[in-house]
């Protein structure tokens, strides 16, 4: 007898081209040109991130401190610090009042040294890179030495100047009185009234050098053929200079002096490195006259009020000046 035993062998699996695919993941694709779009702003991400660290958050919190009395009582926690509202901004234009008038006499004389040391950068810079426009000899040499004032660094710089403008043994009285004999005694450089002097000539031996390197670059892109058309013509080269250097350079200087003068009327280091903590009066640019409000007399909000309004002033002056060149540019087209 025979038994047979039940076939337990799995059972035959269906042929692969029967089984029924798994059900693929569906990818979300980018169109390329949003992909090579988005690509500026993602390298851009890190610079826009530290610029809100930097200067725009510190912006607002200084905004938000013009508004309370904040002493040197407050500073731990300066958010517990009464709220002032307008106060210390009518503080700050009240020219009547001792507080307005200092203000008011710093912003006259951070002006005059404003057009003075940009004026005088953009001249320096101006005739140095047309000199250095036509090739000769050592050109390359004085090239370098030009920019050297520009390449140091700030505070070693002026902490020089400073050693210079010394009453006793500088170099600049050394050179004037004792060589030269251009003047009666030996004159005070860091206190009084030529401190204003000082400063201007500082500020300008260190921001003329960017003149004429950003003028210098300007040049290179002013053909030569108008220059040998001119001279062909009769022009001399005062009329060269008038007829076609000038009006070429027209864009270059546009920018040029608007950097300039955001740089010159900010400027702090300068004085505060060659006068200390407390400048003369006849050199209290409205930089180190807030610092003094702030950091001196332990009165925060008015500081702070005083930079607001000076960045007000920067915003619009800055717009009016590029609504002009732009009206300019449209009238020349």
């Amino acid at each position: 007898m025979t038994v047979t035993t039940p076939d337990r062998r799995p059972p035959e699996t269906a042929p692969e081209a029967a089984r029924p695919a798994p059900p693929r993941k569906r990818r979300l694709r980018v169109p390329d040109r949003v992909r090579q779009g988005g690509l500026p702003y993602l390298l851009l991400l890190p610079a826009l991130v530290l610029e809100l660290l930097i200067h725009l958050v510190p912006m607002v919190v200084g905004i938000v401190m013009s508004f309370r009395v904040l002493t040197q009582f407050f500073i731990r926690d300066w958010s517990t610090a009464p709220w002032a509202g307008l106060g210390n901004y009518r503080l700050a234009v009240n020219f009547n009042a001792p507080v307005g008038q200092a203000l008011l006499h710093s912003f006259w004389v951070t002006c005059m040294f404003t057009v003075l040391a940009v004026g005088l950068s953009w001249l320096v810079g101006t005739v140095a890179a047309i000199l250095m426009q036509d090739a000769f000899r050592g050109r390359g040499v004085l090239r370098t030495v030009f920019l050297v004032p520009y390449a140091l660094p700030v505070y070693a710089a002026v902490i020089t100047w400073a050693f210079m403008f010394q009453r006793d043994n500088g170099l600049v009285n050394h050179v004037l009185h004792d060589q030269l004999h251009l003047t009666s005694g030996q004159p005070f450089w860091l206190i009084g009234d030529n401190s204003f002097t000082a400063l201007v000539v500082v500020s300008v031996w260190r921001s003329w050098p960017f003149a004429f390197l950003c003028l210098m670059a300007g040049l290179q892109n002013i053909p030569r053929e108008l220059y040998e058309a001119a001279s062909v013509d009769g022009a001399g080269i005062w009329q060269q200079i008038r007829r076609i250097t000038l009006p070429s350079l027209r864009p270059v200087n546009q920018v040029l002096v608007l950097v300039l003068f955001l740089w010159t009327f900010n400027d702090f280091n300068t004085p505060y490195v060659l006068f200390g903590r407390s400048a003369p009066q006849a050199a209290d640019l409205i930089s180190i006259h807030i610092y003094q409000s702030s950091f001196v007399t332990w009165n925060f909000g008015t500081g702070s009020a005083m930079s607001v309004l000076l960045l007000l002033f920067l915003l619009l002056v800055t717009a009016g000046y590029l609504i002009a060149t732009s009206r300019g540019r449209k009238a020349d087209a």
